[in-house]
């Protein structure tokens, strides 16, 4: 099953919101409208919650969980995620705040307490430790993330085409009449 609950927590999709059958999301998860995710992605929020914005794309064999509240952090960390995020192909994601109009390249891990602001790409590969903040309007690569440059305008622009092309992608999914759940 596709959308499972836990503990008394339905996921819940805003409209126009897809999920590939073969990803798994449960309990406290909300995907917001135009989003997808896509094969093979796990989104758990079984001890914490999990939001994810409008037009977001959360791409093939990415894992989005969170950090539980416990003896080591009273509060845990959900995971927070904007709008208008690609989210590349083998991303984790784990109880980290991502602002919105970012780009997260494939394989990048995102770690406990970090904080991504608007408007960022952080490169392939790379590894955001845990409390880190990347500020908004730069360029990240490497493991650690270093700071490499400020985004030209032509990379802010694309924040919103990549956010678009994947709605259109998903619509012509559900417009071949894919049962997705």
């Amino acid at each position: 099953m596709t959308l499972r609950k836990y503990q008394n927590h339905t996921p819940l999709l805003g409209k126009g919101a897809f999920v590939d059958r073969s990803a798994v999301v449960i309990g406290d998860v909300e995907i917001g409208e135009d989003s997808s995710v896509w094969p093979l992605t796990v989104i758990r929020g079984d001890m914490h919650r999990i939001r994810v914005g409008a037009r977001t794309s959360v791409q093939d064999g990415c894992v989005l969980h969170i950090t539980h509240a416990g003896p080591f952090n009273p509060a845990g960390f959900p995971l927070l995620i904007g709008e208008d995020v690609t989210i590349a192909h083998k991303v984790m994601l784990h109880g980290c705040t991502v602002g919105s109009r970012v780009l997260i390249g494939m394989g990048s891990i995102v770690m406990d307490g970090a904080v991504v602001e608007d408007d960022v790409i952080i490169g392939a590969g790379s590894l955001v430790p845990p409390g880190k903040r990347l500020e908004s309007g730069f360029l990240y690569v490497g493991s650690p993330v270093k700071q490499i440059r400020t985004l030209t305008d032509k990379e802010k622009a694309f924040f919103t085409y990549s956010a678009a092309n994947y709605v259109k992608l998903k619509d012509l999914h559900l417009a071949e009449g894919y049962d997705q759940i």
